[in-house]
């Protein structure tokens, strides 16, 4: 019986991992790994600064990492990268309506630490959209650099980086729910 269970979780648990939308992927200097997904919207707390679930369609994501080969000296492999600024504009392709939302750090059991925000589509779930992610390295205030991080990468932890997708297509995930 208890394999059953454990059987039934897995397979669950797999179906609540597949049911991510890959928006898109990139890997920048030096070897952060940028993967941008639709999500199920979710519940997310504290409930003040997030919309609730009836509120939204999705939740955008964006995991950020660092590589696990090409990183810096003493980088933890597949390690969070955090104290990034990254914003979404989500952009209706027939209307021109958008939504524009600063992702915030989250954490779960099936991404761990990423970057999320439930949103409302400006559109039908059935309308394609135009997706542009915004990402700000940390500033000095929040990120303080070492003198070996500074000689061999410079004054700050990455560039600056806008990144743009179009024709996604949202429908299966914003009419995909959690158990």
């Amino acid at each position: 019986m208890k394999n059953i269970l454990s059987i039934i979780l897995i397979l669950n648990l797999n179906f609540i991992n597949s049911q991510e939308l890959i928006i898109g992927q990139k890997t920048v200097e030096p070897g952060i790994v940028f993967i941008f997904e639709g999500a199920i919207k979710d519940h997310v707390m504290p409930s003040k600064m997030h919309l609730s679930e009836k509120e939204t369609n999705i939740h955008i994501e964006a995991r950020v990492n660092w590589d696990n080969n090409n990183t810096p000296a003493g980088t933890p492999a597949g390690g969070f990268v955090a104290y990034l600024h990254i914003t979404a504009k989500v952009i209706n392709q027939e209307t021109g309506l958008s939504t524009f939302i600063d992702l915030l750090p989250h954490i779960n059991l099936i991404d761990n630490y990423h970057y999320a925000r439930n949103i409302s589509l400006p559109g039908k779930a059935s309308d394609l959209y135009s997706v542009e992610f915004n990402v700000l390295p940390p500033t000095s205030i929040e990120l303080s650099l070492h003198k070996d991080w500074s000689e061999n990468y410079g004054n700050q932890l990455m560039s600056d980086y806008s990144f743009f997708y179009e024709n996604v297509n949202f429908e299966e995930i914003a009419n995909a729910t959690r158990n």
